[in-house]
């Protein structure tokens, strides 16, 4: 076999195969019947080269397991396909103004002060640049395991003579990969209408955005004005920038839930092979995009573990807790001084339900979920514990991740502590009492005139 993986020889020569015996032999040989003229490189033909031509601008030299340049560079071509207009100064002090009434209406509906540090109006070429570091924390992982399990795939004594091909083959996987994220991102940055739209911290800590084009398309046939939009959105946003900045386990709970995921992920080589043997004939070699059926198709679609399957359970429950909460707090914070309210919930409801196309490329990708399917539970759950026990109490849950309610608690939401009642008032001298009992009976706080202590001598 030539030194060269791309180097097929003649017609006529007579090339071992590095995948014979394995179900790649199966994978590769359908591949190459794919193409006019023969097989992949290394594997007879050279029709198989033109394949790898047509991916060879997502194969150049990159850091970590997708190549995030074109990614990117796929994403902004399609947000560049509709009109973006950079947001005005006027823009940017409409948001600044929304946030900070919305912040001032929270005050009276949460314990949790305002968590935003910054504001800004952007673009969707903007929302793209600032929330790529956290896209590259949530699919990178989930990437790196789709490649490299596809070398598990090989007989071990097979892996060191197949090693070039099985890294041209995992190049071209993480190309297809960065392609496929990279048009959702661009689907997604049309879509989304804020920095926490999706429910999770995309931004940078403290930055409250809007996405003024999104937010004008979604403002277009809502029986409101454009300024009850901005508002309410606003109101959103700054309740979701509250519970990240004053729930610090918060984000890492999410995020964890998907490297966990990421974590177990295994491509099964031979369910692979039952897969393959139609959507490769239907790729045309001139065309890249016909490639994008590979994976939606589900080719690295694998069946899910118990750990994977609890992992997306744990995602989805948060997500729908998180956006629970901001829909019961906004709901409170608007209930009497904004009469527009009612019918902008119901609106967002409605729209983070059904979700939208971006949000099924990456469920499809990576088994990511960007919308909860319970919100209304978890809004129902907030609610009924804030109307036993008071807001204080409902958002002591956040306090740990152990606190909080389960996916039983949500088919019940109303049976949450049940029983909770509002606290009670404690006098200064009941509360010194109490303490007491906590620090032992003696009332030794250490600090100076604490029981026990030696009196000074008389003067």
């Amino acid at each position: 076999m030539s030194s060269n993986p791309g180097d097929t020889g003649g017609p006529d020569d007579e090339q071992p195969n590095p995948f014979k015996g394995t179900p790649f032999e199966q994978i590769f040989g359908a591949l190459g019947g794919a193409f006019p003229g023969g097989a992949l490189p290394g594997l007879g033909g050279a029709g198989g080269m033109a394949f790898f031509q047509q991916l060879q601008s997502l194969m150049q030299p990159h850091d970590g397991p997708l190549n995030w340049p074109a990614a990117t560079d796929m994403a902004r071509k399609q947000i560049a396909q509709e009109p973006d207009p950079s947001p005005s100064s006027r823009d940017a002090d409409r948001v600044a103004d929304a946030l900070r009434l919305a912040d001032h209406w929270l005050d009276a509906a949460t314990e949790f002060p305002s968590g935003v540090g910054t504001t800004a109006a952007w673009s969707r070429a903007e929302w793209l640049v600032e929330t790529q570091p956290v896209w590259a924390v949530l699919v990178e992982p989930v990437a790196a395991r789709s490649v490299t399990s596809l070398a598990s795939g090989l007989p071990e004594e097979m892996r060191a003579a197949a090693g070039p091909l099985v890294g041209i083959i995992g190049q071209a996987i993480g190309g297809m990969l960065a392609m496929q994220i990279g048009q959702g991102l661009g689907a997604l940055a049309g879509e989304v209408l804020t920095a926490s739209d999706v429910g999770l911290p995309l931004g940078a800590p403290g930055k409250a955005a809007l996405v003024m084009s999104n937010v004008r398309a979604f403002a277009d046939g809502l029986d409101v004005t454009e300024d009850d939009v901005v508002l309410y959105l606003a109101l959103r946003e700054a309740a979701h920038q509250r519970l990240f900045a004053h729930v610090p386990w918060l984000r890492e709970h999410l995020i964890g839930a998907v490297t966990d995921y990421a974590r177990g992920l295994e491509i099964n080589v031979q369910q692979m092979q039952d897969k393959v043997q139609d959507q490769l004939r239907n790729i045309d070699p001139s065309d890249l995009s016909s490639v994008q059926g590979l994976i939606e198709g589900g080719l690295f679609d694998p069946p899910q573990t118990d750990a994977q399957t609890a992992a997306l359970s744990r995602l989805e429950i948060a997500l729908a807790l998180v956006e629970g909460w901001v829909d019961e707090v906004v709901g409170q914070a608007t209930e009497e001084r904004m009469p527009a309210a009612a019918k902008l919930r119901e609106a967002v409801r409605r729209r983070r339900a059904a979700g939208g196309p971006a949000e099924q490329t990456f469920a499809a990708l990576v088994g990511l979920e960007l919308r909860p399917r319970r919100l209304r539970d978890a809004s129902t759950l907030w609610g009924g514990l804030r109307t036993r026990t008071g807001p204080e109490a409902r958002d002591g849950v956040w306090m740990h991740p152990d606190l909080l309610p389960t996916a039983a608690d949500l088919d019940d939401p109303l049976s949450f502590r049940a029983d909770a009642t509002p606290p009670e008032e404690l006098s200064e001298d009941e509360f010194d009492a109490e303490l007491r009992k906590l620090l032992g009976d003696n009332g030794d706080t250490g600090e100076p005139g604490d029981a026990g202590e030696t009196d000074s001598p008389a003067e």
